[in-house]
């Protein structure tokens, strides 16, 4: 029953009643899993890439200890009703939101800006940046869909030109060639709305040589000889382990930072369009648009970075212009970044005045989903904000009115740190597996107005 969970060829409704019933097993035999107090906002699914549906990935959150899960997929929003089904029949808090590249190539006068020629947090693109919208309102659904739909075409025509620089590579090497239709395709959920990104080229080349070489030494001296690609030491003995159950992963870890630049074309502003619109968009469904920061990379949490310097230099600059283009938060991941690098991106989110969201992308088998450190006293806010978040997301699906940062919401008058607080005793309160039948009571009750009158 579990492997139904975990079956992308299945549908989302299949998938949630083997979830039911292994988790009613799970109770019976041994229990809940003990809490550990953390919380995961960031968990990427098949909708993008990752070994996990929505539903397993619950799951695997459940059985973590963490209190609350959340999907964030590339370009995508297919995971979203059952993501949050399926931490209601866990009984864990749920959220989502997606993530998108977006241009910061040009400045307020729509002339080349100060941040067009520089490396952002995009380790592939100059003037590119990665952001989320996270806190998506139920009825806001449809118009994320179509908002993302032609961002994913535009991603297709250059993922097609790059699949034709893959075949010439792979003829030189003496290889046939790639489809894109028949070998990467059926890799994403693309006929649900799922995206295709950079990750589903490289696992299908990676599929190709684990096919052609097998597992082990063979497939390393292919690499050499036929690419001019060595593994290093680390890498090179998980690869050379024929019984390592994340191959695959670690496989596509190294054609990610070695095979991947020599066939990657560079979006244009039809896919990564300028951050004022997603922003803009975002805003008006009553999103909360984040700047993601990666922070200068020392040691790849996801194994497919290398070291490099990012947006550190110039950290104060950059928040400026978040706050002038109309971003609401800042997303970030506490294992990836050093203690000084993520109290200095605190101070500025306080001075700026922007909410701060933590999680951690996983989009590998390899990945832990344990987050310890957002239980340190310098992190524990970050899971109170997850617990708005989720609050927010909950009230606002009922009604607009209630986003934690609408105009006329009751709460309005008070500082975003006050907010915070009080809608992550909303969300802590919450039913979890009817939390929006909790929502409308506390709507219905006037919850909120009270919490405004003290």
């Amino acid at each position: 029953m579990k492997e139904q969970i975990n079956d992308p060829a299945l549908s989302p409704q299949e998938r949630l009643k083997g979830l039911k019933h292994h988790v009613g097993e799970v109770l019976i035999k041994v229990g809940e899993p003990p809490k550990s107090g953390e919380v995961n906002n960031h968990i990427h699914t098949i909708y993008s890439f990752s070994p996990y549906t929505p539903s397993m990935a619950a799951l695997k959150a459940w059985e973590a200890g963490l209190e609350a899960a959340g999907s964030v997929d590339h370009d995508s929003l297919g995971a979203a009703e059952e993501m949050l089904s399926a931490c209601e029949i866990l009984g864990i808090g749920g959220c989502v939101g997606f993530e998108v590249r977006v241009s910061f190539k040009k400045g307020a006068d729509g002339k080349p800006g100060p941040f067009a020629d520089r490396k952002i947090n995009n380790p592939d693109s100059k003037g590119i940046v990665y952001m989320t919208v996270q806190g998506i309102p139920r009825q806001a659904y449809g118009k994320v869909r179509d908002f993302l739909k032609p961002l994913q075409e535009a991603r297709n025509r250059r993922n097609l030109a790059m699949v034709e620089r893959i075949n010439l590579l792979l003829s030189q090497g003496g290889f046939p060639p790639l489809s894109f239709e028949h070998h990467i395709i059926p890799l994403s959920q693309h006929h649900h709305g799922g995206s295709i990104t950079e990750r589903h080229l490289m696992a299908a080349v990676a599929q190709f040589l684990i096919t052609e070489f097998g597992q082990g030494p063979a497939l390393l001296e292919g690499l050499k000889t036929r690419f001019g690609i060595e593994a290093p030491q680390k890498l090179a003995l998980l690869l050379n382990d024929r019984s390592n159950p994340h191959y695959l992963f670690d496989l596509l870890g190294l054609l990610k930072t070695d095979f991947l630049p020599q066939v990657f074309i560079q979006p244009d502003e039809t896919e990564c369009i300028p951050a004022e619109q997603v922003v803009s968009f975002a805003r008006h469904i009553e999103a909360i648009p984040a700047y993601a920061y990666l922070g200068d990379v020392g040691d790849s949490p996801t194994g497919d970075k290398k070291a490099e310097h990012f947006e550190d230099a110039y950290l104060e600059e950059l928040f400026q212009e978040l706050k002038r283009l109309g971003y609401r938060a800042v997303t970030y991941m506490p294992p990836r970044n050093s203690r000084e690098q993520l109290l200095r991106v605190q101070e500025l989110c306080r001075r700026y005045d922007l909410m701060e969201i933590s999680g951690v992308d996983i989009n590998s088998s390899r990945q832990s989903f344990h987050c310890p450190e957002v239980l340190e006293p310098q992190f524990h806010h970050l899971v109170n904000t997850t617990w708005a978040l989720i609050a927010h997301e909950r009230l606002a699906s009922i009604n607009l009115k209630y986003s934690l940062f609408h105009p006329e919401n009751p709460l309005a008058s008070l500082s975003l740190a006050d907010r915070i607080t009080l809608y992550a005793r909303l969300g802590k309160a919450l039913d979890k597996k009817k939390p929006e039948e909790s929502a409308r009571r506390f709507i219905q009750e006037k919850t909120l107005e009270a919490y405004s009158h003290g």
